[in-house]
């Protein structure tokens, strides 16, 4: 039996998902109830602590698996689109399916009470964040718990942004914040995840799990044989290549979004003591 990745596994010594049961060995199963995010996000934590180390985010309407609710405000699941597993606060989440229908579209957006933007707004939503519009009220999409967002700011579920490189740049910027994916705060793996996931393809979360995407580029140095969208992969870290030669990246050099010649960004990464170690292109979307 192949060794199941902790990360992406819902499997404790004391409790596991009941379809892992013959695969792993723990003291209970559980059937999952799936949830979804109804704070602006929630953290993914390591342990339930909130001081406990940041491994991701789940963005408002993006639903969970959960498998355990603890007294003390801290549930146990499994993020349903990455497969991410981790601790999450049971107040920033409801049970049961969005049913979205809508996106936001806009790097962030905020939802008001009524149909009036001089109203003060009650809440903010990152990119990417999943809402279910029930119906139009002049230039707003009304949810399902009557917030009014701008329609401005809201596309369909399905509609697509193909240009995942065009998407990543929109955040240059944005601080970068180790273990974030929204538009207030990316890590490396964060920016190339949301991005990929606006063009409709489907991306793990950690950097090394990226680095398996798509098929292996060939690569000794030589820039010639890199083309925009590749994924250009250091040991720990991340980025898309734009045009001219150009990186867009999320690091803790700049501690921002940041974009970069490529050529310059690897040379000062190769002084820190890391080589690129992967090329990866994707097929086209």
């Amino acid at each position: 039996m192949s060794e199941l990745d902790p990360r992406t596994t819902p499997a404790r010594a004391d409790l596991a998902a009941a379809h892992l049961r013959g695969k792993v060995k723990a003291d209970r199963f559980a059937e999952g109830v799936v949830h979804h995010v109804v704070e602006v996000s929630a953290p993914v934590r390591h342990a339930p602590a909130p001081d406990a180390p940041l491994d991701s985010e789940v963005l408002h309407g993006e639903e969970v698996m959960i498998y355990e609710t603890s007294d003390e405000g801290w549930c146990w699941g499994q993020i349903e689109r990455d497969g991410y597993v981790g601790y999450l606060p049971t107040n920033a989440l409801k049970r049961g399916a969005t049913g979205a229908t809508h996106r936001i579209a806009a790097l962030r957006t905020f939802v008001f009470p009524a149909s009036d933007i001089k109203t003060p707004p009650i809440a903010s939503l990152s990119f990417a964040s999943r809402v279910k519009i029930v119906r139009n009220e002049k230039e707003f999409g009304v949810t399902n718990d009557g917030g009014f967002i701008p329609a401005i700011h809201l596309t369909p579920l399905a509609a697509l942004a193909p240009d995942f490189v065009a998407t990543a740049r929109r955040f240059l910027g944005v601080p970068y914040l180790w273990g974030g994916r929204s538009s207030l705060g990316f890590d490396c793996s964060g920016l190339v995840q949301l991005s990929l996931q606006a063009a409709g393809v489907e991306c793990p979360r950690d950097s090394d799990m990226q680095a398996k995407q798509g098929v292996e580029v060939p690569f000794s140095g030589d820039l010639k044989v890199v083309a925009r969208g590749d994924l250009i992969c250091w040991k720990g870290h991340i980025g898309l290549v734009a045009e001219g030669g150009r990186l867009l990246h999320a690091n803790a050099f700049h501690m921002a979004v940041a974009e970069e010649p490529l050529a310059e960004a690897i040379a000062r990464i190769k002084r820190s003591g890391s080589d690129v170690i992967a090329v990866r292109r994707l097929a086209k979307t």
